[in-house]
């Protein structure tokens, strides 16, 4: 019974398993692929400004440019690229081939280059098909024409082999470690002549190259992984379909993203509305009190006034009263010489009881105007005496 359970259990992990392996090979249109590694319109750029095939496999492998970043073999070093020739009248055709060991080789891409009998010049930068899928094709128009083209077709030109191999390499190469894909990106861009034009197109214009490039294909790679194609990693047509499934992925995911921000920016107004109504009502409280504040002063000063008022009334009857006294007492003086000449109290009293009508005042005037008859009085006698 313990054996049926450990083989059930063996079979079980290796299931697993399997799915698991299934899983990693598989690689969805959004993800890491192999055609990452070498930026075609990379190589067609540094094609345009080599001197001939020999400066054009330098710049490949120059690792201070570090055009390719393919690690085919898994060893953790950049694979070396040798530059093989083929050429047949007007057709040049220059095969890149990646180095994975002792005789063994694979082809990464091609160059297709022919001239027309008007001296005009078509160049086709193809990915292989194992590696790109099929008809993954970029046409360069260079700005200026390039200086290998005059080359090609002199007429003691001989076509170009490498002579370096597995373990054999020149003295300005040395291995470097594969970088990620997205640092290798960022590195390529810099490479890439942004003056010329990189065109797609879907087919190829050298029926020749086709022939000379079936007779001398090398695909050591493809035969040890036969199930790793392109089009069984990505299940896509080719690169360019890739490359257009992931445009419209991270335009989806952009578009995902702002529309997440403008909700998110949509909902802060609410909280600001709280905020304003709050500060509204305590506007409003605070307005209530500076009301209640203002009809306190009010008041106040509304009662000040009267105080004033009153004050100002009181001032008012006392100045009034202070004009009285003193027109009393200019009167006393002015019936002083006139009972004097009349001599008779009566106009005295007259006086003193006009002038007693005269004032409004309190008993301070009328004492002052009773006083001053008496006075009249006194000295009308003492005159009489003595006459």
């Amino acid at each position: 019974m313990k054996m049926k359970i450990n083989h059930i259990a063996i079979f079980a992990l290796l299931f697993v398993n399997q799915i698991f392996a299934q899983d990693v090979t598989t690689v969805t249109a959004n993800s890491y692929d192999i055609s990452d590694n070498l930026d075609l319109k990379a190589v067609a750029s540094i094609f345009g400004e080599s001197r001939d095939l020999e400066d054009f496999e330098r710049r490949l492998n120059d690792p201070n440019i570090q055009i390719s970043n393919l690690d085919l073999n898994n060893d953790n070093r950049v694979d070396y690229l040798r530059v093989i020739e083929v050429t047949e009248n007007n057709t040049h055709l220059i095969i890149l081939q990646s180095v994975l060991g002792v005789n063994t080789f694979q082809d990464v891409a091609t160059i297709e280059v022919e001239r027309d009998r008007y001296n005009n010049v078509q160049v086709q930068v193809v990915g292989d098909v194992y590696m790109y899928g099929p008809n993954y094709i970029y046409e360069p128009v260079y700005v200026s024409r390039p200086f290998i083209f005059d080359v090609f077709w002199v007429s003691s030109y001989r076509p170009y082999y490498s002579p370096w191999y597995w373990g054999y390499y020149p003295t300005y190469y040395s291995y470097w470690n594969p970088y990620p894909v997205y640092r290798y990106r960022n590195n390529i861009h810099v490479h890439i002549n942004n003056r010329n034009s990189y065109n797609y197109a879907s087919t190829r214009r050298s029926s020749r190259a086709v022939t000379l490039h079936n007779s001398r294909r090398a695909n050591a790679y493809e035969r040890q992984h036969p199930n790793n194609s392109f089009t069984r990693r990505t299940s896509l047509n080719n690169r360019y379909a890739l490359e257009q499934s992931r445009s419209t992925y991270s335009t989806r995911n952009s578009t995902n993203a702002s529309s997440r921000g403008t909700y998110t920016n949509s909902s802060r107004p609410t909280s600001t509305s709280r905020s304003t109504t709050s500060n509204a009502v305590r506007s409003s409280n605070i307005n209530r009190s500076s009301v209640r504040n203002t009809n306190t002063n009010s008041s106040r000063s509304s009662s000040s006034p009267a105080r004033s008022s009153s004050t100002s009334r009181s001032n008012n009857n006392s100045s009034r009263s202070s004009g009285q006294s003193t027109r009393s007492s200019s009167s006393t003086r002015v019936t002083t010489p006139t009972s004097t000449r009349t001599s008779t109290p009566t106009s005295t009293t007259r006086s003193s009881s006009g002038s007693s009508t005269r004032s409004t005042a309190p008993s301070r005037n009328s004492t002052n105007s009773s006083s001053s008859p008496t006075r009249t009085s006194s000295s009308f006698s003492s005159r009489n005496s003595r006459g």
